[in-house]
């Protein structure tokens, strides 16, 4: 009964990926100039979010099974003293809670969707700055998110295209007069609208590197492409076998671990991010065309890092200042990963994500830079 629903739910969803209300007028005519100026010009609701110990403290502990020589924390943090909000915790705050009926079909956030037949979405990779000067600190208090397109792009050939948007996110400490207008929850629509006008104003910033009141400046690159048919997913797969780019360095350091669904249902939860390509290995096989449930770019992301920062614990006092990163390839439950890194320069490190083994390809690449200054060592396990 069970895989009957789940079978159905994938057909379900793959229908509704397939028939959106405008396929027709954007096969017939792609306006991508107006698409560019709509998506950049939209006001998307600045995230609220308090800043306490409880959720950190769940990603380390749901981190300390899969990390080398880690113990998972004892208790919950107090929030005083208060402790900073670790590299790369800032992932799974400021997530947006909106109802799953203004969701899209495939669970995914419609703020940063180009829509119809734009329906399938990949986490290309990203950049992330922090400001160690004025760090976000678990004590309680709240912050915001301002989030941003800052660029659309198209490319390939039409019928074919792909829409690159590049999302702008700016983390910082709420201000008390933004703590005021939030009031009581009988506030009316030009007070909300007026809030979030203010909150972007303040936290804007014409270059993507000034960093202004923010604590992290992030930057995700999601992709967007049409919707296929089940053939079409397992052709381009069985084309892309193969193409994998290989290790350019010999790592100074590597950690292998085996993802399994536990994992993957406690980051989505951590996240609030509801993708079935996480969740339903029926909507992976039949819509998206893989093999297995998907490991998460963010999730890649958070344990390159926090393996790095175990590596730069062990050396001295660097601290991480800026990471770019690319996913490359998909990565799967059940399948071994490996997070490598290598020392390349004074302050500056390559970090990637592969598939273990002589056959092993790259699925994530980034580039690091540190600097030097005090390391929170409570966010690296002992």
């Amino acid at each position: 009964m069970a895989s009957t629903t789940r079978c159905l739910r994938a057909q379900w969803l793959r229908r509704s990926l397939l028939r959106t209300p405008s396929t027709a007028r954007w096969q017939s005519s792609f306006n991508f100039s107006g698409l560019e100026k709509e998506m950049r010009e939209r006001k998307i609701q600045p995230i609220f979010d308090d800043l306490t110990p409880q959720s950190s403290y769940r990603l380390d502990t749901t981190l300390a099974d899969f990390l080398p020589a880690t113990t998972p924390p004892a208790v919950l943090p107090p929030t005083d003293p208060p402790s900073v909000l670790p590299i790369p915790h800032h992932l799974i705050y400021f997530e947006p809670t909106k109802p799953a009926s203004v969701m899209l079909a495939d669970g995914t956030n419609p703020d940063q969707s180009p829509g119809g037949p734009f329906v399938r979405r990949m986490w290309a990779g990203g950049h992330v700055q922090y400001n160690h000067g004025n760090p976000l600190t678990l004590d309680a208090g709240r912050a915001v998110c301002a989030e941003f397109i800052r660029s659309v792009t198209v490319k390939g050939k039409e019928g074919s295209e792909k829409i690159f948007v590049r999302i702008e996110r700016r983390l910082a400490r709420a201000t008390s007069d933004e703590m005021k207008m939030l009031g009581p929850a009988q506030s009316s629509p030009q007070d909300k609208e007026t809030l979030e006008h203010r909150v972007r104003q303040r936290l804007w910033r014409d270059s993507d590197t000034d960093f202004g009141p923010c604590a992290v400046l992030e930057t995700r690159n999601i992709v967007f492409m049409r919707s296929r048919t089940k053939e079409e997913a397992a052709a381009e797969t069985a084309k892309s076998a193969g193409k994998s780019l290989k290790p350019q360095h010999t790592p100074d350091w590597s950690h292998t671990i085996l993802p399994d669904p536990k994992l993957l249902f406690r980051f989505s939860a951590l996240t609030f991010n509801a993708h079935a390509i996480h969740l339903d290995p029926e909507y992976c096989r039949e819509v998206e065309g893989h093999r297995n449930l998907l490991f998460h770019g963010p999730l890649s992301f958070v344990f390159m890092i926090t393996v790095l920062q175990q590596e730069l614990r062990k050396q001295g006092n660097e601290v991480v200042k800026t990471v770019e990163y690319r996913n490359l390839a998909p990565l799967y439950c059940h399948e071994e990963v490996t997070f490598c890194g290598t020392r390349v320069g004074e302050g500056r490190y390559e970090i990637w994500t592969q598939t273990p083994g002589v056959s092993g390809g790259i699925a994530v690449k980034g580039t690091v830079t540190t600097e030097q200054g005090s390391i929170d060592r409570s966010s690296l396990g002992t």
